[in-house]
């Protein structure tokens, strides 16, 4: 675990599951959380609002995200003006695009103006990344969160993209980028040396910290032993 620590990004805690992210926020290693209305929809939350509110009653001090949900950037821009004005603590969480297309750009400038902090998410090619950096104030604490993990899902390293937005964000020095989806373990490492500044990491993933230095043939052991006992539990014969 020494490697662990003597990581300098910052984990982010995602989920929406409230006993989980109280426990989190509990974590001295996790220094912020997010959530989406995907997790809230999986979790069962009917009342986006009265969820965050109770949230935020426990977390109070670690940043913690919110996104906006309409497909309408009017609408957007009152539900981040609204998200807002919860805590100090809070990030509003504004999708790169609609549904449509449209792009965030014109809203993201506007809100970032009246030095609303935000979490520009789903982005995913290196052209966003640029045409958000040129839009938000310098000044004011920001996340750009890119889709690492999606990224990965098609087949393209993203590695490589997210060392160049590492680049991208020196415009930007309140603001910090997000390797956001991670698969595996290992994209905190890669994370940190090519000096993201937070990772998003599920409960799935925090739940294999124990594994790191974990000694490989200890490790290739216990994968024989689970495929035994799990043959001999089937009561499979030939």
């Amino acid at each position: 675990m020494d490697k662990f620590r003597n990581l300098k990004i910052k984990i982010f805690a995602d989920g929406a599951n409230k006993q989980d992210m109280l426990k989190m926020n509990s974590e001295p290693f996790i220094k912020g959380l997010t959530t989406n209305p995907t997790l809230m929809k999986k979790e069962g939350i009917t009342d986006y609002k009265s969820f965050c509110k109770d949230i935020l009653k426990f977390i109070k001090e670690k940043p913690i995200s919110f996104e906006v949900f309409s497909d309408d950037f009017k609408e957007m821009e009152r539900q981040a003006k609204e998200i807002t004005s919860w805590g100090d603590n809070v990030y509003v969480k504004i999708p790169i695009t609609n549904t449509k297309g449209d792009t965030c750009y014109e809203t993201v400038k506007k809100l970032s103006k009246q030095k609303v902090k935000l979490n520009i998410t789903a982005i995913m090619t290196l052209d966003q990344v640029k045409e958000v950096v040129s839009v938000l104030e310098p000044n004011i604490p920001n996340y750009i969160s890119i889709f690492a993990g999606r990224i990965a899902d098609t087949g393209i390293d993203p590695e490589p993209v997210m060392a160049e937005a590492v680049k991208l964000l020196k415009l930007l020095p309140a603001s910090e980028l997000i390797w956001a989806s991670p698969r595996e373990l290992l994209n905190i490492f890669q994370a940190d040396r090519i000096g993201c500044q937070v990772i998003t990491v599920t409960n799935s993933i925090l739940k294999k910290l124990s594994l790191i230095g974990y000694d490989l043939d200890t490790y290739s052991l216990d994968t024989v032993k689970m495929f035994y006992s799990d043959a001999v539990d089937a009561g499979f014969k030939l």
